[in-house]
């Protein structure tokens, strides 16, 4: 029986659509390992709850430590008092972060003002109140940056109105000294009805991101948590026009994962240690 071999001619051939798929291959991989171009020029670095590792977050004092490290916005978090004040803290209740407790929005600003924050790294109170929105305002002005959250109150849009008032009061948005983040729909929604020049960032939750929905809203910016940042998920919002704005829920992994993002071009860092973040940006 005759051994059936296959010509030299058609092995020479496939050997070379086989060295043409590895080549092809290997470009593809160099493709997806390479980051885009930042959107922004220098990256935003954004004081989360102001400097809070030198004061107690979300406090006039940490706000005036952040404005001295010439960050590029001061972070804040809205919650609403019963008689429909804004206040600037993050949690729903006052316990972790004053000497009181109970939910915000069961005290009027009169009975909130009674208590004292706490600083969460020692629990030493100190003599310094919660503050309103209003008095942030009042304290900074127009020499600020701010970037404001807003959230449903108990899952009704109640805060929106109000906030849009107060910062046509101090002229925030024609001198183009605000950006409103939330992980809202309905409150961005709401938001650029009330202020369409308002420029808006969809946070998305830790484990929740959803690059396709990222992509698909009109805002030009988009909140990730940290460990959902990836290579992927930045190169595709830079090729959409989008910046990407990093929050880090850990904060034990918040500087090795401030270096890990920077390597990947992300334009905004929600960041609880300043003088780390400029240092890293300034490598």
């Amino acid at each position: 029986m005759k051994e059936n071999r296959m010509p030299k001619k058609r092995i020479g051939i496939l050997l070379i659509i086989c060295i043409m798929i590895l080549v092809g291959t290997s470009i593809l991989r160099e493709r997806e390992v390479v980051p885009e171009p930042a959107v922004v020029d220098s990256p935003k670095i954004i004081a989360h709850r102001g400097a809070n590792d030198r004061f107690n977050e979300s406090t006039i004092t940490a706000y005036k430590i952040a404005a001295e490290d010439s960050v590029d916005a001061l972070e804040i978090d809205l919650r609403m008092t019963t008689d429909g004040e804004l206040i600037v803290m993050h949690d729903e209740t006052i316990d972790r972060t004053t000497n009181g407790t109970g939910e915000v929005s069961t005290y009027s600003l009169e009975e909130i003002k009674e208590f004292q924050t706490v600083d969460v790294f020692s629990q030493q109170t100190t003599m310094e109140a919660i503050p309103t929105l209003k008095e942030v305002f009042e304290t900074f002005k127009d020499t600020e940056y701010y970037y404001i959250e807003t959230r449903l109150v108990h899952g009704k849009l109640q805060m929106e109105e109000p906030l849009i008032e107060l910062l046509n009061e101090f002229d925030l948005i024609s001198q183009k000294l605000i950006t409103i983040q939330s992980f809202s729909e309905k409150s961005l929604e709401r938001i650029h009805k009330l202020a369409p020049d308002v420029p808006l960032t969809l946070l998305f939750s830790k484990g929740k991101f959803n690059l396709q929905e990222a992509k698909s809203v009109d805002y030009p910016f988009i909140g990730i948590e940290a460990s959902d940042v990836t290579m992927k998920n930045v190169n595709e919002l830079h090729r959409q026009g989008k910046e990407v704005h990093v929050f880090f829920n850990n904060k034990k992994t918040e500087k090795e994962e401030q270096e890990r993002v920077h390597a990947l071009n992300v334009d905004g860092y929600f960041t609880d240690n300043i003088h780390f973040t400029k240092n890293l940006l300034m490598e």
